[in-house]
């Protein structure tokens, strides 16, 4: 029987004593707000939106038993991003499917904009995902209209007034439908100063009449290249005002941490060791069409790698043996001049038999495609052998010479001038 006092987002009581785990496996997002600037690749920023990788379901279950045993308070397990986990939900719930196998008293906890919850409902509890977290920003639909840049709702681009009443509907229908499932409901809101402060508290009380246990009122931290970058911060006393005034209608979170999309560890307190982690198991590779004995190398002098992935005109190809790695050829690298064509072509025709590909930098197009076609990318710079050993030892990886951040070109023209 799980304990739900042991959430530390919904228990102020438990937020020194349990961890939590936010898994990074929604990259996609169907709304563009104002005020949100998402990365897939940042260490230095803590708020949602981050993270420092995106992992696979497979992956994310892997990184979370071996987090479950270094974090024996670990109590919660959250998908919040970095995009909206039910823009991506074949990914959340194949990810709590995984996990909640194994680790059935887990808590479970997902947070979403709510325009593409609904149809998911009835499945997440079944899942006995336990929390759910929905983002209202108004009920007023020119409020909503200037904090929403776009929203995209099966297959169809919305803006202005009408993409602000269809995302508010969906989400104030999905209020009801999980409480008529037992969830817990939180509704978080971005106080934006000047845009939505003085519709909080109509908001909350409408919210708590359908039966929401909590809000969490937000401050909006100007966030650089968003449509809101030079709107100022809420003051405390504003923060403070609107927390008075919706706990006339619903009980206020007041320790919320803002957390990234692969936060680990107690609230305030992430666990700088986990985002290495993440790193890490973002590189395992799917097991597809059984052994491959291979690996290839961005090299350009057959001893260290040092070659972006879309530098290389040729890759050189290693086995291991019995005495240690033997060279076996070099291969031409595609030059179509269609980026996405050319992964594939790579994947196809020239490392259908490696599984794994070492570099000093990989964009996110080429990433995805050759680990989504089992074949694992590993940034690095430093010796070919000490890759291999990485590799072949079937490993996470470890700091071994990492490559830094690698910024792509704007785009990708398949010319081994950058790979988008």
């Amino acid at each position: 029987m799980k304990d739900l006092s042991l959430h530390p987002c919904f228990n102020e009581g438990a937020k020194h004593k349990y961890a939590r785990v936010h898994l990074p496996v929604a990259p996609k997002c169907n709304i563009q707000c104002n005020y949100c600037n998402r990365r897939f690749d940042c260490c230095n920023e803590s708020r949602p939106g981050v993270t420092s990788s995106v992992l696979l379901p497979f992956q994310a279950s892997l990184y979370f038993k071996d987090l479950k045993q270094k974090l024996e308070n670990l109590s919660v397990v959250g998908i919040a991003g970095p995009g909206d986990p039910f823009a991506n939900p074949n990914e959340t719930l194949t990810t709590i499917e995984l996990i909640a196998k194994e680790f059935p008293d887990m808590i479970f906890c997902l947070s979403s904009n709510g325009l593409d919850l609904a149809p998911h409902i009835d499945r997440i509890a079944r899942l006995n995902v336990s929390h759910v977290t929905i983002t209202i920003n108004s009920l007023n639909i020119e409020t909503l209209a200037k904090i929403y840049s776009w929203i995209r709702y099966g297959n169809k681009y919305y803006k202005g007034s009408g993409a602000a009443q269809l995302l508010l509907n969906k989400q104030l229908f999905c209020i009801r439908k999980l409480k008529e499932k037992g969830i817990i409901v939180k509704i978080n809101t971005v106080v934006i100063p000047r845009i939505n402060d003085q519709d909080i508290e109509e908001l909350a009380q409408k919210v708590a009449e359908m039966g929401a246990d909590t809000m969490n009122c937000i401050p909006m931290y100007p966030t650089a290249g968003t449509a809101f970058e030079n709107i100022e911060e809420p003051s405390r006393e504003m923060m403070s005002r609107i927390r008075t005034q919706i706990s006339k209608y619903i009980k206020p979170m007041k320790h919320c941490a803002r957390c990234r999309a692969d936060a680990a560890g107690l609230l305030g307190q992430d666990n700088t060791a986990a985002m290495d982690m993440v790193k890490q198991y973002s590189t395992l590779a799917v097991d597809k069409g059984g052994y491959k004995p291979y690996v290839a190398a961005a090299t350009s002098n057959g001893h260290l790698v040092d070659l972006h992935i879309g530098e290389a005109e040729e890759l050189s190809i290693y086995e291991k043996t019995k005495n240690g790695y033997r060279f076996i050829e070099k291969r031409k690298t595609p030059v179509s001049g269609d980026c996405s064509n050319k992964w594939i072509e790579l994947c196809n025709s020239v490392l259908t038999d490696c599984q794994a590909i070492l570099v000093s930098g990989s964009g996110k197009k080429p990433t995805s495609t050759l680990q989504s076609n089992g074949i694992r990318v590993i940034q690095m710079k430093g010796l070919i052998d000490t890759g291999l050993d990485t590799v072949y030892n079937q490993r996470p990886l470890i700091p071994i010479y990492k490559a830094g951040p690698f910024v792509c070109g704007a785009t990708c023209n398949g010319d081994q001038k950058g790979c988008g």
